[in-house]
């Protein structure tokens, strides 16, 4: 199976679809419908296929399925593309959240009054970037694809989104990506120069990193600032509310679930093998910020009125706790971050399809516009809770030992910041809480009576599209072992350029 060019079908088949399902007639959004989910579908065959056939053995090599093509000669540039156990996570996230999405978009777009077809283009767009960035084993290639990402989601909220201040939350998400990019390309050409013209990634790894000192640190901030806007760590999140509140729920469940994820994969991928010594010269003032952000985000959350908003702050605080375990610089903290990515991507892009389906009942997503609503909503009530209980790692659910594991192996290494990290849970606890009670229990708002949507139930459809997510959730609760199996060798290899001993790497990046 490594043989077939799989990683190039992850990106082509959605670009493909991209095409197609964008020369569909507006007038035919059934069509346009069906098409997009078959291609999403066909993107999640291919994942499994990759994923059946992935060594997840210590021995085996770091990178996986690579594939090599030529892209630019005179530059001797490659379409090279490879997976790890990290990548594959957040592969299958992507190919397992998209056509969920679709769904629960379904019927959203009436209200609109957009084009259908080119509303599932654009999703279909936005995976093949999102793929993309996870695939590359080129810095450039990657670069492109971090930037190019940036112009479906652009059209998703300032197109399709909702509220007065849609085009300002789709401009200020732009321009944050676009200013980080910059940053970054400026450090790509620097680290070409500097590298005797190599962008491969793999080659890059496995050569001398430059000498630590000013140039490295430069270079790393490139990169790190970028990939913290994207992430978003706290000071650069400003940008994320406003998306997440005015795109419409099945794309902020895209955009926090799974590209906000770039940012802290990038990191794994990118900064700790490239600029080592500025990574660990940096690491306290990360996980400074990484502390700050969980605890600021969670006092924020709890003062929202707007359940997007609110939804996109405890993202932020989440971030933290992935921004602690990768700078924590111990296997169980690292490994329990990328955990956390895939898990929270589970956790938050259900509670974000969640309220997606409240406020499409209500017309309304602010909080003062419910109260009571489980009177006539019982089974879309306790799914909403399910999805917040999840999302502040109850103990049997995905996320709670992803938290677990970021705060066992930070403690190891700093007492104090993992102390104060975990007081972080206790304020989870009282936002998460605090907003299904406003919105669920207590005494019915008079003025549900007069929405008739306010009266149904999960549809059919509804009940299809979560299920798949609940089910992920509860597994990888109980039975997180496949997950940590496919991550472990991958975070070794990464923790090997910043442990204080490092030893020669194991295994090669390559296959071949």
């Amino acid at each position: 199976m490594n043989e077939l060019p799989l990683l190039s079908a992850l990106v082509a088949v959605p670009l493909i679809g991209a095409v197609v399902v964008a020369s569909i007639k507006r007038e035919n959004a059934a069509v346009a419908r069906w098409t997009a989910l078959g291609f999403a579908g066909a993107v999640a065959v291919i994942t499994a296929l990759v994923a059946l056939g992935f060594d997840y053995g210590d021995d085996a090599p770091w990178l996986q399925f690579t594939e090599s093509y030529t892209w630019i000669s005179a530059w001797d540039l490659d379409l090279s593309w490879g997976i790890d156990g990290i990548a594959l996570l957040l592969v299958a996230l992507t190919a397992g959240l998209t056509p969920i999405a679709m769904l629960a978009a379904w019927r959203d777009l009436d209200a609109v009054q957009r084009s259908v077809p080119a509303f599932f283009a654009l999703v279909l767009a936005l995976e093949a970037a999102m793929l993309a960035t996870f695939l590359a084993s080129n810095v450039l290639l990657f670069y492109f694809f971090f930037e190019a990402m940036l112009v479906p989601m652009y059209f998703l909220i300032g197109s399709y989104g909702t509220g007065p201040k849609k085009q300002y939350a789709a401009v200020k998400f732009f321009l944050y990506s676009l200013l980080g990019g910059l940053l970054m390309l400026v450090a790509v050409i620097a680290l070409w120069v500097n590298n005797g013209g190599v962008f491969d990634w793999a080659t890059l790894v496995e050569s001398e990193p430059l000498e630590a000192g000013t140039l490295q640190n430069w270079l790393f901030l490139g990169f790190f600032v970028a990939f913290a806007i994207k992430a978003p760590f706290f000071p650069f999140h400003t940008w994320l509310p406003d998306a997440g509140g005015a795109a419409p729920a099945a794309v902020a469940a895209l955009l926090v679930g799974v590209m906000d994820k770039i940012g802290t994969f990038a990191i794994l991928r990118y900064c700790i093998p490239l600029f080592p010594d500025a990574t660990k010269t940096f690491a306290p003032w990360v996980i400074g910020m990484s502390v700050i952000g969980v605890i600021y985000a969670a006092f924020v959350a709890i003062g929202q009125t707007d359940l997007k908003r609110l939804v996109a702050y405890t993202s932020i605080a989440h971030f933290g706790f992935i921004g602690l375990g990768i700078f924590a610089f111990t296997s169980e903290s690292a490994t329990g971050a990328v955990l956390y990515m895939f898990n929270h991507g589970l956790a938050t892009g259900l509670l974000f399809i969640v309220v997606g389906f409240l406020t499409l009942r209500r017309g309304s997503a602010q909080i003062k516009d419910y109260g009571g609503a489980a009177k006539t909503l019982p089974l879309l009530a306790g799914i909403f809770l399910f999805a917040g209980l999840a999302s502040l790692s109850l103990p049997g659910t995905a996320p709670f030992i992803s938290e677990f594991l970021v705060l066992f192996g930070a403690f190891t290494e700093n007492e104090p910041v993992a102390v104060v990290a975990a007081l972080g849970i206790i304020l989870a606890a009282a936002y998460v809480l605090w907003m299904y009670q406003r919105t669920m229990q207590g005494d019915r708002n008079p003025a549900l009576d007069e929405v008739p949507a306010m009266k149904r139930d999960l549809t059919l459809r509804e009940k299809a599209l979560v299920a798949p997510l609940v089910i992920a959730i509860l597994g990888f609760g109980f039975y997180p072992q496949p997950l940590i199996d496919a991550i472990e060798p991958a975070v070794d290899n990464t923790l090997g350029f910043v442990a204080d001993d490092p030893a020669e790497l194991p295994m090669g990046v390559s296959n071949e």
